[in-house]
């Protein structure tokens, strides 16, 4: 409370007394005091979750602004699933950004669930998912390849001398997988035999899923070129039969009243992948 009060130039009772107005307001206990500390309640948490979101949108708003007469940049947001056609979203940047020097772009990655929050609050202008989108509530656009469903495990596995692997391969295994990915795609591939299948772990990094596989822990569910399976690497990568495979979409609220800059952002992508397709 000292420091904090130190860094708000108040005094300590002021910011006490504060703090305590605060949860008479909200009529809910935010503070764990303890002799030498204080912690949040999950109130509290709710609440700094949500302070946290005002103050990005309040800078959102004061970028974008700041950024109307500017005509060789602005500001863009941007929340990103994991896939290897993000490549084709850093391209574009890459090319606006050369017609648009003082571009300055934000990126937030997570799940599907996660970037579709923030562009619902209003934090984002664009989101990239990795799910079928609500098409009543946002508009789409297709990135122009799909990414393929596989297994992932270390070389020296048995399945890693297959061509393909089915479900049956894998039932009785540890496997590790995204939540997300688990509830919505695992269940399009494997049918009724999911009830075989064994969730070791979730991940929500391709990336740490692969440690775990790479100690031979279990095999990772994921997409193809998340992890690296090159010649040099100790993994592999063997997709699923039948094939299971995702669209990619960029999405984004409808009536949406866009920056110019987001604007002429859009234009631009619709037109590269129309031309892509």
């Amino acid at each position: 409370m000292t420091r904090a009060a130190q860094v708000l130039h108040v005094t300590q009772p002021t910011l006490s007394k504060q703090l305590k107005a605060l949860e008479e307001e909200l009529g809910k206990t935010l503070f764990l005091r303890h002799a030498f500390r204080i912690e949040l309640t999950e109130e509290g948490q709710l609440l700094r979750k949500r302070a946290e979101d005002l103050v990005n949108m309040a800078d959102k708003i004061t970028n974008e602004f700041s950024a109307m007469g500017d005509l060789t940049g602005g500001e863009l947001y941007f929340g990103l699933a994991e896939s290897y056609q993000i490549r084709f979203l850093a391209q574009e940047i890459k090319r606006f950004k050369r017609k648009y020097p003082n571009l300055r772009y934000h990126i937030t990655s997570g799940g599907t669930e996660q970037v579709i929050e923030r562009l619902d609050k209003g934090l984002l202008d664009f989101a990239v998912i990795v799910e079928t989108p609500d098409y009543k509530k946002y508009n789409v656009l297709e990135f122009p390849e799909r990414d393929r469903w596989g297994a992932v495990m270390p070389k020296s596995h048995p399945l890693a001398s297959k061509k393909a692997v089915c479900v049956d391969d894998l039932i009785g295994l540890p496997l590790f997988v995204s939540e997300q990915s688990w509830n919505a795609d695992i269940p399009r591939w494997a049918g009724s035999k999911i009830k075989g299948l064994k969730p070791e772990g979730f991940f929500q990094l391709a990336y740490n899923g692969a440690i775990f596989a790479k100690e031979g822990l279990g095999v990772l569910l994921t997409l193809d070129r998340l992890v690296n399976t090159s010649s040099e690497s100790d993994l592999a990568f063997i997709p699923f039969d039948p094939p299971l495979e995702n669209k990619m979409y960029l999405v984004w609220k409808k009536y949406q009243v866009f920056s110019p800059v987001a604007e002429k952002f859009l234009s631009e992508i619709q037109d590269s992948f129309l031309n892509r397709s």
